[in-house]
């Protein structure tokens, strides 16, 4: 612990872990501080005022924010609230978004609709009143930017970088990822792009991803420092052996493309429009399994077990399926003995029928399912998002998980209700066929060890490893990151920078 800290618990300014550009790694650089500040013995919590994500979770209220919040809130030993993450755009197609706000959908815009200066300070006025609440909450606030610092065709209508930073008189460390090349052109371009009065507020410069020998680094801090006049805080090494969430699903068809010998091989199936990919996190990590990301029809078919996930936009996915020949390799895998589950739009897609009457999604207004479950589901303007409490398949063990869906899943007509759990308000999810064919609108069920020991059962001779225990796992990976921070992060000159009053 660093001695400014170790002297009192005063309260901290709040903290903004900006970038040069995207995935710079703001998100786990972000997850990181706010488990060091709960280590230094604060009460942290993580703010991001818009973000734009298909990854989303449900907060114990039953709302919606952006996931990599919910990590960030993990980290810091909290429970996650719509103040952390106040606006959430959910991508629907190229050009459009849903526009969550506080955790409720309050309709689609286009991106030229929604960056319009018109409007813009209701946006702006809901953003700051959540960072207020949650400041009066918490200490330190441990907030993350978007994108560029220095978008400034954009800095009239930006509510989520520098004018958020002011609005919370926060500090801002600029994160640069070197890993990518041009860190000395992508800092100070940044920086310089600002105007005079945001220059202010940038108190230190963080470099991100480093590889190779750090000393041949030495005179690059110099020149940084000469160059911007702002302190460098910290070289951080690229890792390999830590493990947190991530934010975006860009990476995943790069992840363990091929079935292999000795595990329980698990393909999820690449939808166009997937969400909530975080479901399969344990898996990935389980050392019995081996799991991978693909919509290559022999993967596929060579699996043990074909996992369905979600999507933002069901039908389309689903004629997606049907156009590239996957449906049919779905049911053939599953017809030679593969186990096919489908976690929310990948439940509706292994139905007899998924029905858009009003339009919601598109032009077609009935696509035929997989035909694996004797369901229809019609999609409905309505959102469910809700955290919950169940008994898979009338376990004993109480399993939680979250639900984030619009439409509503009934067994056909004449066909009896075969509920897959049983929730603690008493009301049903899902449809179980058999052990090898169900589906669930709950994301999260796969994070619960009754779960899995379930899934895997079929394949028990191919495993020799014991049960994973994840919750386990993440507090471990938390604690990584934080003594990997600490270790190449100046942490003094950090806390210098939070309770310095200029």
């Amino acid at each position: 612990m660093c001695e400014i800290c170790d002297k009192t618990k005063k309260k901290l300014r709040p903290i903004m872990f900006a970038g040069t550009g995207s995935d710079v790694g703001k998100s786990i650089i972000t997850s990181g501080f706010c488990r060091i500040f709960l280590q230094d013995g604060y009460h942290p919590a993580p703010f991001k005022a818009q973000n734009m994500a298909l990854n989303s979770y449900a907060t114990p209220e039953g709302l919606e924010i952006g996931r990599a919040q919910a990590v960030q809130a993990e980290a810091a030993g909290v429970a996650c609230h719509t103040d952390m993450n106040p606006l959430l755009l959910k991508p629907s197609s190229d050009k459009t978004s849903q526009v969550v706000l506080h955790g409720k959908p309050i309709g689609n815009q286009d991106a030229y609709e929604y960056f319009k200066k018109e409007g813009r300070d209701v946006f702006r006025k809901e953003v700051n009143d959540a960072f207020d609440r949650l400041e009066r909450r918490f200490n330190p606030i441990v907030m993350e930017g978007a994108g560029s610092i220095s978008e400034i065709n954009l800095r009239d209508t930006d509510l989520v970088n520098l004018p958020m930073a002011m609005n919370a008189n926060a500090n801002v460390i600029l994160v640069a990822d070197i890993d990518r090349g041009g860190v000395f052109a992508s800092v100070y371009g940044s920086i310089m792009l600002l105007t005079e009065e945001e220059r202010k507020h940038v108190k230190g410069i963080l470099i991100n991803k480093f590889r190779g020998d750090m000393r041949l680094f030495d005179s690059g801090i110099k020149i940084l420092e000469d160059l911007c006049h702002i302190p460098v805080v910290g070289i951080v090494p690229y890792y390999k052996d830590i493990y947190i969430e991530e934010e975006d699903s860009v990476m995943l068809q790069t992840k363990n493309l091929q079935a292999t010998y000795g595990k329980v091989n698990v393909a999820v199936v690449l939808l166009r429009h997937l969400s909530n990919f975080t479901d399969f996190n344990v898996l990935e990590r389980d050392p019995r399994v081996h799991l991978y990301y693909t919509n290559n029809t022999d993967e596929i078919e060579k699996a043990d077990i074909v996992l369905i996930p979600g999507s933002k936009s069901t039908i389309a996915d689903l004629y997606e399926l049907r156009r590239n020949g996957v449906a049919q390799s779905i049911v053939k895998a599953h017809k030679a003995g593969a186990t096919v589950v489908g976690i929310c739009g990948g439940y509706q897609i292994m139905g007899q029928e998924v029905c858009d009457p009003q339009h919601l999604e598109g032009d077609i207004e009935r696509l035929p399912g997989l035909g694996l479950l004797p369901i229809s589901t019609e999609i409905q303007g309505e959102k469910v998002t809700r955290q919950v409490k169940f008994s898979f398949l009338g376990s004993d063990s109480i399993c939680e998980g979250y639900e984030i869906h619009m439409g509503t899943t009934v067994p056909l007509k004449d066909t009896q209700s075969s509920p897959l759990n049983q929730l603690q308000d008493g009301t049903h999810d899902g449809y179980f066929l058999n052990n090898k064919c169900f589906g669930t609108y709950i994301h999260g069920i796969l994070d619960n060890g009754v779960v899995i020991d379930y899934l895997l059962a079929p394949y028990v001779e191919k495993i020799s490893d014991k049960p994973f225990d994840f919750k386990a796992f993440k507090e471990e990976q938390y604690n990584k990151l934080a003594d990997h921070i600490r270790e190449h992060v100046n942490m003094d000159l950090v806390y210098k920078i939070m309770t310095d009053e200029n």
